[in-house]
């Protein structure tokens, strides 16, 4: 299996715009196969990334439920979503992404979810590096894509309710059961010189991103960090953190 680094925060701290510049980082750096996930419903990660997506898998598992008549005769249906999912993968500059769109309708999805899981877990062995884009509910981590990451990111601002929301996510994960290798703190668009580093029990202090007025005009006109120069005040912020994320 690649690295898998997972990335979770709560809404409008720039968690996806950091997950689409760690695939630019390490596109740029080790050269390496990337697969990104966008597994956050409410994220724009292909658009923070430049490319167009066909279909997410949500879409895909919904028509295969309400619809098992669709599947491919003398196809199993292990095999007809796997074939479908492949097909909704979509083709950046380097990496490929997997949208995995909105949760579950009505309806049982067990046995989908399973199968999901163990396809998601067969795509993990075929790249060397991984971002999982979450939502804070970590729900696609812990049911619908795997249930273990190297590196867990969590992304808040300097607020006391960004860093009580980060505690929440941690102890969440934890809850889940969900295996994690290194837990990091990342804190982003930081106006002020820190006086104090935040301390969370169970996690490492990564590293702060200060605030960025062109990332922050990139995200009000939802285009992609590729347009971003190469030595930004957060690319350069983030190239800092990269040994300790994905080593």
């Amino acid at each position: 299996m690649g690295y898998v680094i997972a990335l979770a925060g709560k809404g409008g701290t720039g968690k996806t715009t950091i997950a689409a510049l760690l695939v630019r980082l390490l596109r740029e750096n080790k050269k390496s196969s990337i697969l990104a996930i966008d597994a956050d419903p409410n994220s724009n990660l292909n658009e923070a990334l430049g490319v167009e997506i066909k279909d997410t898998v949500g879409e895909i598992l919904d028509k295969v439920s309400a619809h098992p008549e669709s599947v491919t005769a003398g196809m199993s249906k292990e095999k007809f979503i796997e074939y479908q999912l492949r097909t909704a993968l979509a083709e950046g500059n380097g990496f490929d992404l997997l949208a995995m769109g909105k949760p579950e309708g009505p309806g049982c999805y067990c046995y989908v979810n399973n199968v999901l899981r163990n396809i998601v877990n067969k795509l993990l062995t075929e790249y060397n590096y991984i971002i999982i884009d979450n939502e804070a509910g970590l729900e696609h981590l812990s049911r619908r894509t795997t249930r273990s990451c190297d590196s867990l990111l969590i992304v808040s601002d300097d607020t006391v309710v960004g860093l009580k929301s980060a505690e929440r996510i941690l102890a969440l994960a934890d809850n889940l059961k969900i295996k994690i290798g290194k837990r990091y703190l990342l804190l982003n668009r930081i106006r002020n010189q820190l006086k104090e580093f935040p301390e969370i029990n169970g996690v490492n202090f990564c590293g702060v991103i200060p605030w960025d007025e062109e990332i922050i005009k990139l995200s009000s006109e939802g285009s992609s960090v590729e347009s971003l120069n190469m030595n930004s005040i957060s690319i350069e912020a983030l190239r800092k953190m990269g040994d300790k994320i994905w080593q």
